[in-house]
């Protein structure tokens, strides 16, 4: 089984699938009771293409002329980037997909459908015993070498955040720049970095920043989002501006805890090391940092 971290927007749930360690992102809608798929994550997936984006939009082009009624019947729905931000993304149904799979050449196209039939069927049983979907979650980091303690932590996170962005809508702040902009103020006051100069630091890209770090990276950031959003409770911010404060207010109550933490142990929280490293007890390496001030990998 090749299952998932999720959570839940309105009546959809959003989800990242893997398919052979690839990722694939993917919604389920309550109301039609069925996935969408990203079609640039399938293509991926079957062509192993260095730029799927480019080869999917190549294959759109020629499937219109060809009469195809696929293309007209995708639709475009928003789904989370490597950076955290949601995009109108090219997506299709399982029915689709099917069709769709019949246009691209490849030697994963059969195990790819049986994958697909595998996702449909495991919703539909997770809809009769919710806690199939947690197990799953389990699992596949179980899979990926995560520690149990590590993944009930991870599992913590995801409710902890949905707490708060939950409490960001009743304000009436919107998805997408404000959340953002607010989840960089809570990271910046905890660590003393952005989200982003936090993944330069782990070398990281497209790669989910809470899914490398460490059990303590994770409890902070737990805390500092949990103290956000008990305190946005509390003082009831009126717009924007207020709760961007509220965000740093949140964020501080966990940077107090990891100074304290930091002069008892004499050890940085904050470090480069790696989630799966840490857990494995392999030493922390620093990556080099290439000309751009990013650190890449050696090869």
């Amino acid at each position: 089984m090749k299952l998932y971290k999720q959570h839940i927007v309105n009546k959809e749930i959003t989800a990242i699938k893997l398919f052979e360690e690839k990722q694939v992102r993917t919604l389920w809608d309550a109301e039609q009771e069925k996935w969408y798929i990203s079609i640039v994550d399938v293509v991926a997936v079957l062509t192993d293409s260095p730029n799927p984006r480019k080869y999917w939009s190549v294959l759109k082009t020629r499937l219109k002329g060809e009469g195809s009624q696929l293309t007209t019947n995708c639709s475009q729905l928003k789904m989370q980037s490597a950076d955290g931000k949601y995009y109108k993304t090219d997506v299709a149904d399982t029915e689709q997909l099917f069709r769709l799979i019949q246009s691209i050449p490849s030697p994963k196209a059969e195990p790819f459908k049986l994958w697909l039939a595998r996702v449909a069927s495991e919703r539909l049983d997770e809809l009769q015993d919710p806690e199939l979907s947690i197990d799953r979650a389990l699992e596949q980091y179980l899979q990926l070498g995560y520690s149990e303690n590590w993944i009930n932590q991870r599992i913590k996170s995801i409710e902890v955040r949905k707490e708060l962005t939950d409490e960001w809508k009743k304000r009436g702040l919107q998805e997408g720049i404000q959340f953002a902009t607010l989840t960089d103020i809570i990271t910046k006051a905890w660590s003393d970095k952005t989200t982003k100069e936090y993944k330069v630091l782990k070398g990281l890209k497209k790669e989910n920043l809470r899914d490398n770090m460490t059990n303590t990276e994770l409890i902070l950031n737990m805390l500092a989002e949990a103290s956000t959003k008990d305190i946005s409770v509390a003082v009831s911010p009126k717009d924007f501006e207020e709760s961007k404060k509220v965000a740093a207010q949140g964020g501080n109550v966990a940077k107090v805890a990891r100074q304290e933490l930091e002069a008892k142990t004499g050890k940085k929280v904050v470090t480069a090391l790696n989630a799966k490293d840490a857990l494995n007890g392999l030493p922390q390496v620093e990556k080099p940092i290439d000309k751009k001030g990013e650190r890449r990998s050696k090869k």
